[in-house]
């Protein structure tokens, strides 16, 4: 019997790609993710409805959720990922640190108690030193965390990310640490398996980000030597080892100026950048999460996974990077992307035609690229992300070109800020559009008018018992329009609509 795939859904995904690529669906609640994808008991009714012996948890939703990995178990249902434990003492940040400093990672100065007072935090954030970095314990996304610059700004600051943290995390419990200016974040891919293996798969710099998320990864990290690059490599494995860690899982660390590295938290499941540390070391990670869950040994030893190229990845989100970032939503009218070989992926769950839901990330696709070396790989990515259209919404695929074409970028000097820093820059002053643009723009407006009046045409001419033959009406027609860019509107007439050459404005 072969291996059949089932998928849930909830009714905003109804006509999903994942749900008609699946050979069974189960639909589980309305659109809202509590009342679906978070409801445990709706998960696990659609996986024992269906016979499943597994499940895969994805990239968010339950797949940090130690609750949900004990029902499993419970269930006798197997959990791809890590054991509970592992979630639970990796997803308290507090906890973490403490494990972490035990096994020998380094990490970062902070405060991780238990009183939660604002006198407490404000009193550890004067002892640590500002600028300091305030965080949700349960955090993770870019969610409940807030940077205070001074004591002046503090409280605000807290509270906000407190807010922040109810809302995301139900669970406002909060940390302080010192916060570094101009860090890179850099993480390891890490393995383990049920016999007490771990290796690591290299690094991947994640530095380029809005809002505290990710934009743009790549593997393995610009500038990293490989003395540096083997001692971050064995701090992750020691973190994996320190909590019996199975499966794919991510070790973070912030990084300064002079390459020290300190821990800064674990993200026990599969990343959504996974793909840039498939692509420099031809592994498959999702298979190995199979390989692992069913009780296989890891397929490589640590000397055999070597470093081969460069990878990136670009996200590609329905977004308004000129409106801070703002998330969009809305119909793909038009999707073409780049031709997919083996050294460009486009990974995505929409078709053209599909809506980008107002209900969930509104990440459309990523573009992974792999090359010879960091110059070739870059080069491609831009060739690539030229030859990605859509039409429908706003999306950021022109912000990606000028940042991978900013001369810093290329060279490879990267850290968190790097979108503040250089965003004169990477946000130019809009420019009006030249005449043949706004002449093009009219000829499309008039070649759409001319095929609608053409099909009302053909469908109407059947229809009439009688018509006139060889009927002219001789006069002067015109059509006037007006087309909007930003603040400037431009006022255009044709002189006769169906005479291109005569347009005037």
């Amino acid at each position: 019997m072969g291996v059949k795939s089932v998928a849930v859904y909830s009714e905003a995904d109804r006509s999903a790609m994942h749900v008609a690529m699946a050979d069974e669906a189960f639909h589980i609640g309305p659109a809202a993710s509590q009342q679906s994808y978070l409801c445990m008991e709706k998960v696990m009714g659609a996986a024992k409805g269906s016979g499943a012996q597994a499940i895969h948890p994805g990239y968010g939703f339950l797949s940090e959720n130690t609750e949900f990995a004990e029902l499993c178990k419970r269930e006798g249902i197997i959990f791809i990922g890590p054991p509970s434990s592992a979630i639970r003492d990796m997803g308290i940040k507090s906890t973490s640190k403490h494990i972490m400093s035990a096994a020998g990672v380094p990490i970062i100065e902070g405060y991780h108690g238990e009183d939660q007072s604002d006198e407490k935090l404000r009193a550890e954030a004067a002892r640590i030193g500002y600028p300091v970095m305030i965080k949700a314990v349960r955090g993770g996304g870019g969610k409940g965390m807030r940077i205070a610059h001074s004591e002046a700004e503090f409280q605000d600051q807290l509270e906000s990310a407190r807010r922040e943290a109810r809302k995301s995390f139900n669970d406002d419990v909060m940390l302080v640490e010192k916060f570094v200016e101009n860090p890179r974040h850099v993480e390891v891919q890490v393995f383990g398996d049920q016999h007490g293996n771990a290796v690591y798969l290299f690094e991947r710099d994640c530095s380029v980000q809005r809002r505290h998320q990710k934009i743009i990864e790549e593997a393995p990290g610009p500038g990293i030597s490989p003395e540096v690059r083997k001692k971050l490599g064995e701090a992750a494995v020691r973190a994996a080892k320190a909590v019996n860690y199975v499966g794919a899982g991510t070790v973070e660390f912030i990084m300064d100026a002079q390459h020290n590295f300190y821990f800064m938290e674990m993200n026990t499941r599969l990343q959504v950048e996974h793909p840039v540390s498939e692509m420099i070391t031809g592994t498959d990670l999702v298979e190995w999460q199979l390989r692992v869950a069913a009780g296989e040994k890891l397929p490589l030893a640590q000397e055999e996974i070597k470093l081969r190229g460069h990878s990136f990845e670009a996200r590609i989100y329905a977004e308004d990077p000129n409106n801070g970032f703002l998330p969009g939503a809305g119909p793909l009218l038009h999707l073409s992307t780049p031709q997919s070989d083996e050294h460009t992926r486009i990974e995505t769950g929409v078709r053209q035609g599909d809506e980008v839901s107002v209900h969930y990330d509104p990440m459309i696709a990523k573009l992974v690229v792999w090359g010879e070396d960091r110059a070739a790989a870059l080069k491609k990515l831009r060739y690539c992300l030229r030859q990605y259209n859509i039409v429908g919404l706003s999306t950021n695929i022109d912000f990606l070109l000028h940042l991978s074409s900013h001369p810093e970028f290329k060279a490879g000097n990267v850290h968190t800020s790097f979108i503040a820093q250089h965003h004169a820059q990477l946000f130019p002053a809009p420019q009006a559009p030249s005449h043949q643009v706004v002449c093009q723009a009219a000829l499309g407006l008039l070649l759409r008018e001319q095929a609608h009046t053409q099909h009302f045409s053909a469908q109407s001419h059947g229809e009439q018992s009688t018509h006139l033959s060889s009927f002219y009406l001789f006069c002067n027609l015109s059509v006037s329009t007006t087309l909007a860019h930003r603040e400037r509107k431009t006022d255009l007439r044709t002189l006769n609509p169906f005479d291109f050459n005569l347009l005037k404005y």
